[in-house]
């Protein structure tokens, strides 16, 4: 996968939706002609299992780079529309809470119970691989570490949703109607060992010819061990990515947007796309400035808008909180944007920043204008923050000429293995380690750093992650995961609301920034939001579960 554009035009088109059965109803007959022509031959096999790749696109448009983000739950990012079937209406019913978590609607806009779909098809895969495989036991063995690394993608997305769940492997005669839960360890170990094999037989990133390789194998480790707590897997892991001679690209931006095929040494596991092959996204087009189809007196963009709070978590370049009180009133002041870290700058466009040959104008009636929350009966082309997002939105695509983008999705990057390497040597008393992470990755955008223990080194951990990782899809799941996403604000999603800086210009080169609520109401976490409800369905066809507890 260091390549995917290669699979991309192999596979030919982009699933947006899966099956939502259970993936017993959905068994089929492993003795057809066609699995004895899919297993024929190398070449064939690999078409095949190009397919299934699909499945961890799917699983990452889900939750990042779809229509719905889940920084939108929340205080990083704002849906712009309250509109019924704008997708900012569920995001922010489901942050304000109870009501909104009963549990067909959690299922609807937040489960994942519909993998098993896909995980039927990566286990009946390896059987039929293995039963009419007519390759080489090597290409066998290797396919089947690429089918057990897609595997492992898809009972994690599981797992940090429900805990507790259904396992099955690759012995299809042991499929049933009914089957019991296993254990959390139970589901962790299992994750662990299709990656472990995966990791011990997929090739080098060199050798791997666009597939998948080991180096992202490891890499899906730190994170999935992190989840499950077993911080010696993740440091062992993260000490294998590093054997294989990544590094941090030197411009953050780049860490995100730069392909692996332009030389992007950080991304260890990216989709790449290809518009004259017709595989694109609609990510820019979504998100873009609103300005971008204004000023072609059109309307689009600003899908969702990063929160005054995101803008408040950045640093100073020369290190150190910014008091942003004077800006919690009506001022004429300027805010410090200029300031800033360079992450900021990547990350966020804000009102007088550079884009696209001119200046965002994020103030009441300019082209990227302000529009209240709640209040606005527009589905696109405003912010509801005073802000638009500039991470993994591609500069260059003119959204005019063409609403498909080519921008890659960067789903693994060594960045995100160093902090996943920061948090459990920071669980494992390995203090001197977790510091040397956090510096590499301050060093990068000239961020001084002092090593630090205890809690101040966990804060600067949790600070690291949320500003580094913004907007690729973590810091909910972080949250949730740590078991203080149902605290109050800014440790935990509980009893607060995210504010917008409302811009007026005041036509004489001067503008007043009013701090303003950009909800109708307090956001919450409802603690049973830890674990998703098991859909009706599954309860109801198989015998052997039960709903979870905190839903009964």
């Amino acid at each position: 996968m260091k390549n995917l554009t290669k699979i991309l035009l192999l596979v030919g088109i982009l699933f947006t939706s899966i099956s939502c059965n259970k993936f017993f109803d959905d068994m089929k007959p492993a003795d057809s002609v066609s699995d004895k022509v899919i297993w024929a031959t190398t070449a064939n096999a690999e078409y095949y299992v190009n397919y299934l790749y699909e499945y961890v696109y799917v699983v990452v448009t889900d939750q990042t780079f779809g229509n719905v983000m889940t920084e939108g739950y929340t205080d990083m990012l704002k849906y712009t529309s309250f509109n019924p079937g704008h997708p900012g209406l569920f995001v922010t019913q489901m942050a304000y809470g109870n009501p909104y978590t009963e549990r067909n609607f959690v299922n609807v806009y937040l489960g994942g119970w519909h993998r098993y779909t896909a995980i039927m098809k990566c286990n009946s895969a390896i059987s039929d691989l293995y039963t009419y495989g007519k390759m080489s036991n090597e290409d066998k063995v290797r396919l089947e570490a690429e089918l057990k690394f897609t595997r492992a993608f898809l009972y994690f997305d599981l797992m940090k949703r429900y805990k507790e769940i259904i396992l099955y492997d690759e012995d299809m005669t042991k499929y049933t109607k009914d089957k019991a839960l296993s254990s959390e360890a139970d589901g962790w170990e299992f994750i662990y060992q299709d990656l472990d094999f995966a990791a011990k037989h997929l090739p080098d990133r060199t050798l791997a010819n666009g597939r998948a390789d080991k180096g992202m194998a490891w890499a899906f480790m730190t994170r999935a061990m992190l989840y499950a707590k077993r911080y010696d897997d993740v440091i062992t892991a993260a000490e294998e990515v590093e054997k294989l001679g990544y590094t941090l690209e030197e411009n953050y931006a780049d860490a995100t947007m730069k392909t692996t095929a332009a030389g992007n040494n950080e991304a260890i596991l990216q989709w790449q796309f290809d518009r004259s092959a017709n595989i694109t996204h609609t990510f820019d087009y979504n998100y873009t400035a609103g300005g971008d189809f204004a000023i072609e007196k059109q309307k689009g963009g600003g899908l969702a808008t990063p929160t005054q709070e995101m803008v408040e978590s950045y640093e100073r370049k020369t290190g150190g909180a910014v008091d942003w009180t004077p800006w919690h009133s009506t001022t004429t002041q300027t805010p410090p944007y200029d300031q800033l870290e360079p992450r900021f700058h990547a990350t966020i466009l804000y009102n007088g920043a550079d884009w696209k040959g001119r200046k965002i104008q994020t103030y009441v009636g300019g082209y990227d204008g302000y529009e209240p929350w709640y209040n606005n009966t527009s589905t696109a082309g405003e912010t509801t923050t005073g802000y638009y997002l500039r991470k993994m939105i591609d500069e260059s695509h003119n959204v005019i000429d063409y609403k498909g983008g080519v921008a890659p999705f960067t789903i693994l990057r060594y960045a995100e293995v160093l902090l996943n390497k920061a948090e459990a040597c920071y669980h494992s008393n390995m203090t001197d380690a977790a510091n040397a992470a956090i510096r590499m990755i301050r060093n990068r955008v000239d961020l001084p750093y002092t090593d630090k223990g205890g809690s101040e080194l966990w804060a600067a951990i949790r600070q690291e992650r949320k500003v580094e990782l913004a907007f690729e899809g973590h810091w909910y799941w972080d949250l949730r995961r740590w078991g203080v996403a149902h605290e109050d604000y800014p440790v935990g999603l509980n009893n607060y609301q995210v504010h917008a800086m409302k811009i007026e210009d005041n036509g004489d080169g001067t503008f007043t920034y009013d701090y303003v609520s950009a909800d109708h109401m307090n956001r919450t976490f409802d603690q049973r939001m830890y674990r998703l409800p098991m859909p009706e369905s599954e309860i109801e066809s198989n015998a052997l579960v039960e709903q979870y507890p905190e839903w009964r």
